[in-house]
């Protein structure tokens, strides 16, 4: 009989929270995604930076992601589409048009305009799709390729329990059976997580979505937050 496989563990390495270990450069970044995975993150999550500023900019992801596969050979790689990152959606997929060098993946919200256009672009690159569903209104839209991200950003843990399990809800009646990775933000996350595994799914964490420990101390680096998460896993 087929063993069924561990539930994926992503590591969610930067975007804009401020914590001094958040990784912005793309050496301090390919650092810290291999003190994820050697904590147990079987995949990494991030945002490109360039002199400080995130960006979608071909040039600078495509160094970052060369800098990031040689330091974590073998780890799928994730890329943030965020429109936070460029608000103008056909920008966005002017940008990501010209890139030389794509990830295993991209998150992709799908509550943002133009997000269906720039997820068939990027299909036809081959690159996954993890659909960031951070409202039930997103868990409504349209088709999912890879995985979905039931992500409430609810700041009180039992809310943003509620909303997940509302969202997943959705997700489920509508007949969706693709792996599911769950998070929220902040100490909340933490909530999200614990439920997201009782119930077999996989879950991220890291300096993207909290800044502290499950009890309220803030966390030294992304792999002291995927060492408690990969611990949550096995317990």
């Amino acid at each position: 009989m087929a063993l069924k496989s561990q539930p994926l563990l992503e590591a969610a390495l930067n975007g804009d929270r401020r914590h001094p270990a958040t990784p912005r450069t793309r050496g301090d970044i390919a650092a810290q995604a291999a003190t994820a995975v050697a904590a147990g993150a079987a995949a990494v999550h991030l945002h490109v930076f360039d002199e400080g500023r995130q960006t979608l900019e071909a040039g600078p992801c495509a160094q970052t992601l060369r800098t990031v596969r040689a330091a974590c050979p073998g780890i799928p790689i994730s890329l943030s589409t965020s429109a936070e990152i460029e608000s103008d959606p056909w920008r966005r997929l002017a940008l990501v048009g010209e890139w030389t060098e794509f990830p295993d993946l991209v998150s992709a919200n799908q509550g943002e305009a133009g997000i269906v256009e720039l997820c068939e672009l990027l299909l036809a690159h081959g690159v996954g799709i993890e659909a960031g569903l951070l409202s039930l209104a997103d868990a409504r839209r349209g088709d999912w390729p890879r995985r979905t991200l039931v992500e409430p950003l609810d700041a009180d843990p039992d809310a943003a329990v509620a909303h997940a399990e509302a969202i997943e809800d959705v997700v489920v009646r509508a007949g969706i059976t693709l792996e599911q990775v769950h998070h929220g933000d902040g100490i909340a996350s933490w909530a999200v997580n614990r439920r997201a595994v009782a119930r077999g799914h996989g879950i991220r964490t890291g300096l993207e979505d909290t800044p502290v420990l499950p009890d309220g101390r803030q966390a030294r680096d992304n792999a002291e937050l995927v060492a408690v998460a990969a611990q949550l896993l096995r317990g």
